[in-house]
């Protein structure tokens, strides 16, 4: 497999409150993980940056040939909660973090299968012949789609579409949603902060993922960019051979 990452501050913040990582754990086998930091001045950048620290430290760590399904559930659960534990201990010990949190967004990715884990807006996709997404967003707005109160096309230009209902390090315990998926040859997986979506229209990124761009990350940051640039950006992409 192979994978890049970017990420950009983009236009209008001073700051790059986004993390991420990516690295091959064997030959067949790729994790990457994108954090959407949130809390004033630095705090998000902090939030992301101890939950992308601790979760592929941990991730590494505990990886071992053969090990399975059901084990890198338990490996990737483990990892995020320990990553909610830094963040939230981080946050009481430091007062100008207090209140500081993270979303997440991580993924495995071996032979013929995916398996993510999510907490808040950031998105996992993937791009067969169309792009599929794979992660639900913890959100206000998403939870009045849920309830048919507005459309998905509303959502997006919603007031408070910004507001999500779950993170990283804001709370004590925090819940993790996992989804497992095929993957054929030649797929993609997309995933990225909402700088990237919030930007680019899903048209566009499966028009660049498509194209088989090997500067397909920063040519959606630059994307991004030329349409506001108005949150940061991060877009790790990984290609099944």
């Amino acid at each position: 497999m192979k994978y890049a990452f970017e990420t950009d501050k983009g236009l209008k913040r001073s700051i790059n409150q986004d993390s991420c990582n990516a690295f091959a754990l064997d030959p067949e086998t790729v994790f990457a993980v994108v954090c959407d930091g949130m809390g004033g001045a630095s705090a998000g950048e902090i939030a992301s940056s101890i939950a992308v620290e601790t979760i592929s430290e941990r991730v590494h760590s505990g990886w071992r040939d053969g090990i399975s399904d059901d084990s890198i559930r338990n490996l990737m659960l483990t990892s995020l909660t320990a990553a909610n534990i830094n963040v939230y201990d981080y946050s009481l010990t430091h007062p100008g973090c207090r209140g500081m949190g993270t979303t997440v967004v991580a993924v495995v990715l071996r032979g013929d299968r995916g398996i993510t884990a999510h907490a808040g807006d950031s998105r996992a996709y993937l791009l067969t012949d169309h792009l599929i997404p794979v992660t639900k967003d913890h959100s206000f707005v998403q939870n009045l789609v849920d309830q048919g109160k507005i459309s998905v096309e509303e959502a997006k230009t919603h007031p408070q579409r910004n507001y999500i209902t779950r993170a990283l390090g804001v709370d004590e315990y925090i819940d993790i949603d996992f989804n497992t998926f095929a993957l054929d040859k030649g797929s993609k997986v997309l995933i990225c902060s909402d700088g990237l979506y919030n930007f680019v229209s899903e048209a566009d990124i499966t028009s660049v993922l498509l194209s088989g761009d090997e500067n397909a990350a920063k040519q959606l940051i630059s994307m991004a960019n030329n349409n506001g640039g108005g949150d940061n950006i991060t877009a790790v992409i990984i290609s099944q051979n």
